[in-house]
């Protein structure tokens, strides 16, 4: 029997060696594949079910919003929240690809001290793509979101322009229709009493104060009495020489602007220190008798009905000057004497605005008939007031040929917060929308 020679039978083995370990590799290179393509496969999957969540997240926070806005305007019950929050859900959620079916959870607190929220939770199931192949066939999708409302209270003065050309073109039937219809947009934001207070302040040349006030330290009789009394004697050239004031019960209620600087500012009255008291006069306006009778102001209040009575009683008589009504706007909102606004509690947060609403130009005040310098007092005090964070809205009725209102347009918080009304029907629509904006909700996480 013929033999191949040593060397060739171990070149065979060799060959043989050589095929073998080609097969290993080809072995080892399939066992690898697998997690390597799982890994890959893992991460497609796992961005596509964050796209998804992202999208569920915004969508949430939408629905939580909307839902508290409807429940604290009074527009659904809360046996309709969970409903309302899966419909208002649906309508929003854009991924419906990646999680067709998600489950919608509404849970409300009603207010505490912390404030109301209503938590809207959302739940899905996302089917993987390549994670099924390591034995994950499904991605759990969740994410919640919460809207607070209750930690802000608001408080707003209604300074609202009572004079006498506001008897033209329906304008003052407007404002009073406007100005209730406020009331009741911001009443039902307060599920506690005190969450919403709101003032009246009428005003013409002067605001009424009320004639029951006229034992206060805090009004000034000074010119009063030297206007309103009786003549005892008088000599031989018909002067005066003996006078006695009026009693000061026979006083209307009204006052003038204070004492330059104190008129642009909001400072508590000091008794003994005239310039900080507000000045009695026996403005005819005041009088009740009249069949004009400028209304007193109303003090910060979360009776409802009362606020809507005193808006109904208003009548157009007088002339102009906003920035009397403006300080009384702020003064309303501060505590202390005048107005005794009610201290603000720690746990809250206080949003303190005012609406000032006039058909005109400045035409009086204390010292001007002329409209730059009154508004050059006015400018002032609405530094002031927005400087000690008052929220300031501005509507001009001009249903006439008036120019544009540079000093409302000034006073505003912001252009957003200056509104020009050309046609009386208007004021209701702009009232609407300063209501919106007061009673915004925020989106807590």
């Amino acid at each position: 029997m013929s033999r191949l020679p040593i060397v060739g039978r171990v070149g065979r083995h060799l060959a043989r060696f050589a095929a073998a370990e080609q097969g290993n590799i080809a072995v080892i290179f399939a066992i690898v594949l697998l997690p390597v393509l799982s890994f890959v496969g893992a991460a497609i999957d796992y961005s596509r079910a964050v796209q998804a969540r992202s999208a569920m997240q915004a969508a949430l926070d939408s629905t939580s919003l909307m839902v508290s806005k409807d429940l604290s305007s009074g527009t659904i019950t809360t046996s309709q929240i969970g409903s309302k929050a899966q419909a208002y859900f649906n309508a929003l959620f854009t991924a419906t690809s990646a999680l067709p079916s998600v489950s919608i959870a509404a849970t409300y607190t009603a207010s505490t001290s912390l404030g109301s929220t209503i938590q809207v939770t959302g739940t899905g199931t996302y089917t993987t793509t390549f994670m099924k192949i390591a034995g994950f066939p499904t991605l759990d999708v969740g994410a919640n979101s919460t809207s607070a409302w209750g930690l802000v209270r608001m408080r707003v003065a209604l300074v609202l322009d009572n004079t006498g050309s506001m008897a033209q073109d329906g304008k003052m039937a407007a404002m009073q229709t406007a100005a209730k219809s406020l009331v009741d947009q911001l009443s039902p934001l307060a599920k506690t009493n005190g969450d919403v207070y709101i003032s009246i302040v009428p005003f013409a040349k002067d605001v009424n104060v009320g004639d029951s006030n006229y034992s206060k330290y805090w009004v000034d009789f000074s010119d009063w009495d030297a206007a309103n009394g009786t003549c005892n004697s008088r000599n031989s050239g018909g002067q005066c020489t003996s006078w006695t004031p009026a009693n000061h019960n026979a006083w209307t209620g009204c006052v003038v602007d204070r004492d330059q600087d104190y008129d642009t500012k909001n400072t508590t009255p000091m008794s003994g220190n005239a310039g900080t008291q507000f000045p009695a006069e026996q403005y005819s306006y005041c009088n009740t008798g009249s069949s004009s009778y400028l209304q007193p102001i109303m003090p910060l209040s979360y009776d409802w009905s009362s606020l809507k009575s005193r808006i109904d009683a208003m009548k157009p008589t007088g002339n102009t000057n906003q920035g009397i009504g403006l300080a009384w706007g702020w003064m309303t909102l501060s505590t202390g004497d005048p107005m005794n606004a009610p201290a603000k509690d720690t746990n809250y947060t206080y949003k303190d605005a005012i609406v000032l609403l006039s058909d005109g130009l400045n035409t009086q005040n204390r010292w001007y008939s002329n409209a730059s310098q009154i508004d050059a007092r006015q400018k002032k005090l609405c530094d002031n007031a927005k400087a000690a964070n008052i929220t300031i809205y501005t509507v001009q009725v001009n249903t006439g040929s008036d120019p544009t209102s540079s000093v409302l347009q000034y006073c505003a918080s912001g252009t957003d917060k200056f509104y020009l009304v050309t046609k009386a029907d208007q004021t209701v629509s702009v009232f609407k929308d300063i209501g919106t904006s007061l009673s915004k909700l925020r989106v807590a996480r």
